[in-house]
């Protein structure tokens, strides 16, 4: 029986206690022996731990307090990696690497202890590994210095410098012969998608003699180099204006050849380390990622000149690993939750490895949609539960979703936060505003110097389209963002009249902090959004949404973790000051223990629940069985 209830009042299997105990996504994955492993987050422990498949079902590996993550670019990725039948990791606690023999051994340390040094990005290397090494040189979030460097398994505790030269390093390949190394290197204020160069190195005694460019530059952004079976270099470069696959030979002059040239992106920005979007096979195929809005996973023969897209509609694509025809990939779409597959790359056929949704109600989930909306690319979730329907003539809240970075992209998900709404018939829309990579570098600097101002517009002009047509309630729409995304909420809540209410996760309320006090990454990156800093001064102060409360008539929710050093406590309270002295309603929750993106169960529920209670009481309904969220004025 389908029972008929407002918007927003329908009851839901999901609950947000069983949305955080049963959301595990994996993160990376490897063949180790003749078995898979991955790591995926234990939320209940608040750690990254390594799993297997074993004939039985999946095992865990290494128990608490072992926390499989990487410091590095304080985001961190590719904190783990198989040397056969052994795996090296980064444990967070101690910032070593160490190895793991195998499984029910004690990891050993390979590293000596040393304060203010990490290592990620880790890459098999005969009987060593090599990682990015960060190294804490000051008390300042900007004093750091960084090399590619060699570890040897032997447990001697050496680290042998491979070569610096560069502020970033990253994705380091040695060629199959062992004589040369590429790398990717870039410096302020470039960030990864600005400008990088491929670098090619010659190794001696395990070092690098000398080095040449051979790609790139501070207008055009080089990835992910990939040494093929026949000798010649693979590299992804948008020298179009499009992240493409390119083949060189590192010996030769000459350009590089475009192997698949389309309006469609092989790559993405490059927030952690250890994310492949192409995948070379030993045969010379190669599998890659062809996106626009969402992933096309493509096998190319370049000797045959020939295509096949093997699966559509996908999103968050990352090429893990291959072993005996056998390719492990990690993704998720509509229909399906961010999983791991063992792909055979000649039918496309994918075998389910690991699910990153536990016991949760997929028939709860929502559809999604791809729209472009006067130009603007969304993915809409319209409120989906089979046992309830809204009273004829009725349409529902929507919240629209501003995710992070800014530079980064929706897709399309099988999300349980999103279905966590939708199941209870609120609407959600994730926007991919001017700024947002999977559309092309033109696309992507749309925001370039005008942070706070394309973004804002983009998702007005989304919600506003999704009320024209009929969609949403226009007069019962809300937005909500993560960091970045929590600029773009607080700048659209004092800028504009669209939303009714606003919900800003660890977000950006002072730029001036990010620009000139926050971890060295990111350092330039508002540089390129809103302009050099001091010289643009004037535009951060007219750009901050702290300055502007002043234009704010409507409830905000802020949640912020104590322990964020990305967007410290002191943007939120900030902003809360300004709301208590012009007694709007709002809500402050602060998590102890939590940095920048909640990982804690606790948080993780209480931040749902109070975001669900918080548009119950703007939106005039009142969500079951959900704690009511105190507002203060």
């Amino acid at each position: 029986m389908v029972i008929t209830a407002p918007y927003g009042e329908w009851r839901s299997p999901l609950t947000a206690a069983s949305v955080a105990a049963g959301s595990h996504a994996p993160d990376s994955a490897r063949f180790v022996g003749d078995e898979v492993w991955w790591a995926e987050p234990v939320t209940a422990e608040r750690r990254v731990g390594l799993f297997r498949r074993t004939q039985t079902g999946v095992e865990a590996v290494l128990a608490a307090p072992w926390n499989v993550r990487s410091a590095v670019h304080e985001y961190g990725g590719g904190a783990w990696t198989a040397v056969g039948s052994r795996v090296v990791f980064s444990h967070l606690a101690d910032g070593r690497l160490h190895l793991l023999n195998a499984a029910g051994d004690e990891p050993v340390p390979l590293t000596r202890q040393e304060d203010g040094v990490a290592f990620g990005g880790l890459v098999p290397a005969g009987e060593a590994v090599l990682a990015v090494r960060e190294q804490r040189t000051g008390g300042g979030p900007q004093d750091v210095a960084r090399d590619l460097v060699l570890v040897p398994l032997d447990g001697s505790g050496d680290v042998v410098s491979v070569v610096a030269g560069s502020r970033f390093l990253a994705q380091p390949r040695i060629s199959p012969d062992g004589s040369r190394i590429a790398w990717i290197a870039w410096d302020h204020p470039n960030m990864p998608w600005d400008g990088t160069e491929l670098r090619v190195g010659e190794l001696v005694d395990g070092r690098v003699a000398s080095w040449r460019t051979l790609l790139g530059g501070p207008t055009e952004s080089v990835l992910q180099p990939e040494w093929l079976p026949d000798g010649r270099l693979a590299v992804i470069s948008d020298r179009t204006g499009w992240w493409n696959l390119y083949r060189l030979d590192p010996s030769a002059e000459g350009e590089p050849e475009a192997l698949l040239p389309a309006e469609r992106e092989t790559g993405g920005p490059l927030w952690v380390l250890g994310t492949r979007w192409y995948l070379p096979l030993p045969d010379g195929r190669i599998l890659l990622t062809s996106t626009f809005g969402a992933d096309d996973q493509v096998l190319l023969d370049p000797a045959r000149g020939t295509t096949v897209v093997l699966r559509h509609d996908r999103s968050d694509t990352s090429w893990e690993d291959v072993r005996d025809g056998r390719v492990l990939v990690i993704d998720q779409s509509a229909s399906d939750p961010v999983s791991l597959w063992s792909l055979d790359p000649d039918t496309g056929a994918a075998a389910l490895v690991r699910s990153g949704v536990d016991d949760l109600p997929l028939e709860q989930f929502p559809a999604a949609e791809l729209m472009e909306i006067d130009g603007v690319h969304a993915v809409v979730y319209r409120p989906r539960n089979p046992g309830f329907q809204a009273p004829e003539g009725s349409l529902p809240p929507f919240v629209a979703f501003v995710h992070g970075g800014p530079t980064g992209r929706a897709g399309v998900r099988t999300n349980p936060a999103y279905a966590y709404y939708t199941s209870r018939g609120i609407g959600v829309v994730d926007v991919d505003h001017g700024g947002s990579t999977g559309y092309g570098r033109a696309y992507r600097e749309r925001l370039r110097g005008q942070w706070g101002v394309v973004d804002v517009q983009d998702v007005v002009t989304v919600v506003r389209g999704l009320a024209e047509r009929g969609i949403a309630d226009g007069a019962r729409l809300a937005i909500e963002g993560g960091s970045a995304g929590g600029w773009t909420v607080l700048s659209a809540l004092t800028r504009t009249d669209a939303f009714s209410a606003g919900v800003s996760r660890y977000g950006v309320a002072d730029a001036v902090a990010i620009a000139t006090d926050t971890h060295d990454f990111e350092a330039h990156y508002t540089d390129g959004l809103i302009g050099p800093y001091p010289e643009a001064a004037e535009r951060y102060r007219e750009r901050a949404p702290i300055n502007h409360v002043d234009g704010l008539s409507v409830p905000v929710l802020l949640l912020q973790g104590l322990e964020d050093r990305v967007v410290p406590p002191s943007q939120s309270r900030r902003f809360r000051d300004a709301l208590a002295a012009r007694r709007i309603p709002h809500a402050l929750i602060e998590y102890p223990g939590e940095g920048h993106g909640f990982r804690g169960r606790d948080a993780l529920v209480s931040s749902r629940e109070a975001a669900l209670s918080f548009y119950g009481q703007v939106f005039g309904f009142t969500p079951p069985d959900i704690p009511v969220l105190e507002l203060e004025r």
